[in-house]
């Protein structure tokens, strides 16, 4: 038995597929500023809360986050 010959859609030469589109600097600088931040601020509370910095009194922000102080390799003790 003969095969049905390939259809041209599916041979790769489609023209609106050949690049992806760039994404503009302007629609992802917002974004990596805020992840930056975030990340920042998880640091500080990870690694510096309840230190010679401290912004909240108490123990209750290193109790939180002291499992995973350790687990990233940051002292507490």
């Amino acid at each position: 038995m003969n095969q049905p010959a390939a259809s041209a859609s599916f041979s790769g030469n489609n023209p609106a597929f050949d690049a992806p589109m760039p994404i503009p600097v302007r629609e992802v600088l917002p974004w990596a500023i805020f992840i930056g931040l975030l990340a920042l601020l998880a640091i500080y509370f990870v690694g510096a809360e309840q230190g010679a910095t401290s912004i909240f009194q108490g123990m209750y922000i290193h109790e939180f986050v002291h499992d995973g102080r350790h687990l990233v390799g940051f002292p507490c003790h």
